[in-house]
């Protein structure tokens, strides 16, 4: 329970000093993290690569880890550098997390500078693409993609109605953002998705995406 209050006290302080980046004044629910992760819940028998994209204080991270595996790859990119510390703290002294370390790395960059040299079986990921300039959520979400097996799945989460609002109440440059945001991710799940989950017990409430590693062919349901 301490450790739960200070992380999110950490992440309430990076959420005021970085809302950019951070997107939201608190961390996942548990019911959000078990809905991120029901894919790789049914994994297979067979050895999986797993990303995890902007993992911050590690409310998803917190379902992962039990669902690997010896053999299994793990990795995460953070950019900010005391979630990173956090991180990292969890996997020295936490004895569930301890188990993981030898297959799980860190990676502090921006995840579009991200380059490794194979492709995962699941991308898992909480950035806060609405606070983001729209080039540079086009650029990310191209390279999820890049980043994912055809046969993987990409999950992801948004808060509901945040574009569909924004787009109703803002005007000029930030109209024209938010609608561009709104028209690369509504294209991604027009041709890729698999499943939307609804999650209300959030801070705030959110959708959860699914989205296939290929797209649909174009006339197929």
């Amino acid at each position: 329970m301490l450790k739960t209050l200070r992380n999110n006290f950490a992440f309430f302080r990076q959420f005021r000093q970085r809302f950019e980046t951070t997107g939201a004044i608190a961390p996942s629910s548990r019911f959000l993290a078990r809905s991120m992760t029901r894919f790789l819940a049914d994994r297979g028998e067979s050895p999986i690569r797993v990303l995890e994209i902007g993992p911050g204080t590690g409310p998803v991270t917190e379902k992962i880890v039990p669902l690997l595996r010896s053999g299994d790859h793990f990795d995460m990119v953070e950019l900010n550098e005391s979630f990173v510390s956090i991180l990292n703290d969890r996997f020295q002294n936490d004895e569930q997390w301890r188990g993981a370390s030898a297959f799980s790395e860190i990676h502090q960059l921006p995840v579009q500078e991200f380059l490794p040299n194979e492709q995962y079986d699941f991308v898992i990921s909480g950035l806060p693409l609405n606070n983001f300039p729209a080039d540079l959520v086009e650029q990310i979400a191209n390279h999820y993609f890049t980043l994912l097996k055809p046969t993987g799945t990409l999950s992801y989460f948004e808060y509901m109605y945040v574009r569909p609002i924004r787009k109703v109440v803002t005007r000029g440059d930030e109209k024209t953002r938010i609608t561009r945001i709104d028209d690369v991710m509504a294209a991604h799940c027009a041709d890729r998705r698999i499943a939307r989950d609804n999650i209300l017990i959030n801070v705030p409430p959110a959708w959860v995406q699914h989205l296939a590693g290929t797209a649909r062919q174009p006339g197929a349901s």
